[in-house]
């Protein structure tokens, strides 16, 4: 029996975690490993508020088990049925670096690996699941790409109450897409997206009102609707109201049930919000997380733009600050941003 094949019997049975396959091509990626043609029941598709990683081309594909569905019920929260696998190819200058790949392997468990593709471009192997690979690749002058271990992997995916996938639900394969998104993709013709997963029957308790109304940002104007989605494509995996940093008291997360901009978590959490990050040319306690109309005290904008691997955020995945989303979220706190919440906040953390 063939690797990814013994792989899905494995699963099927929700045995424990099996080890990754040794090759890429033995994920079920590819029909064609010669010519690299993706296989017929992998589907492409692409996030309309991309993740960040230092200017890296991205290409997405998400596979569904046969005849399975993903669960809606909590519509910022989707549920993938077992067996469901994702890849994320990275390329930089031209030439393929990196593949990732999670599998759903169990109702409470997923599957992480990292695939290095070869100098002729031609196979990607399995990383070293317990260090990566460190400066891999250089991506710019005296910068080197790092290939994720595992425990990398984990610890952007996992949080509690949710299922490990980021960037693949309704706002993200949303029809609706922002034009002002940073870096933002087309549309993948005959992808995977939300209006073919309700067509095909793929999406289960999704609200009736997706078919005629795509899902969409909720936002005072079009600049803060791309400002939220970037801060909720970059920020929110770790900064939200369930994961352990719970307590921090931050959401980036953009709600789908926000009926206003004032709504959602981020104007509540961190506009006007005093920042445990102290800034050092600020005067105590006159840092916010992000203060209206002042670039200099948003502590957000301060931890962007800094790669020193102890202020940055996110602080993994990047070693390049994303000088266009900088832009944008300075420009919206100058020009647009309005103080809707305490600047005062004894418990601001962030």
């Amino acid at each position: 029996m063939a690797p990814a094949l013994l792989l899905s019997a494995a699963l099927a049975a929700d045995a424990p975690q099996p080890w990754p396959p040794p090759k890429l091509s033995d994920t079920g990626l590819y029909r064609d490993d010669a010519t690299l043609a993706v296989a017929d029941d992998v589907r492409a598709f692409s996030p309309q508020y991309p993740l960040w990683s230092d200017g890296a081309a991205k290409l997405r594909w998400v596979a569904l088990p046969k005849g399975s569905t993903i669960d809606a019920t909590d519509p910022d929260a989707w549920r993938f049925p077992v067996g469901t696998r994702f890849w994320k190819q990275f390329s930089f200058g031209g030439r393929r670096v990196e593949t990732r790949y999670i599998e759903k392997t169990g109702e409470q468990t997923w599957l992480y690996a990292t695939y290095v593709w070869s100098e002729d471009q031609r196979e990607a192997t399995l990383a070293p699941a317990a260090k990566g690979l460190r400066n891999h690749v250089e991506i710019a002058p005296g910068v080197r790409h790092d290939i994720p271990s595992v425990a990398d992997c984990r610890a952007c995916h996992e949080g509690a109450g949710r299922d490990a996938v980021l960037g693949y639900g309704a706002l993200q394969l949303s029809s609706s897409r922002d034009p002002l998104a940073p870096h933002a993709e087309p549309a993948i013709a005959g992808g995977l997206d939300l209006d073919a997963l309700l067509n095909e029957g793929r999406l289960k308790n999704a609200p009736d009102a997706w078919r005629t109304t795509p899902p969409a940002i909720a936002a005072d104007s079009p600049r803060a609707r791309a400002v939220l989605g970037y801060l909720h494509a970059n920020c929110s995996n770790c900064h939200n109201d369930q994961d352990p940093i719970a307590s921090v008291g931050l959401s980036l997360r953009a709600s789908l049930a926000a009926g206003s901009g004032s709504d959602q978590p981020a104007m509540r959490t961190a506009v006007g919000v005093g920042s445990k990050f102290q800034l050092r040319d600020v005067p105590a306690g006159q840092t916010l997380r992000l203060a209206p109309g002042d670039t200099e005290r948003s502590a957000v904008l301060a931890r962007m733009r800094a790669r020193d691997g102890m202020s940055q955020m996110p602080p993994t995945g990047s070693k390049l600050p994303d000088n266009a989303a900088v832009q944008l979220i300075s420009d919206w706190v100058r020009e647009e941003l309005q103080r809707t919440a305490s600047a005062t906040d004894p418990l601001g953390k962030l």
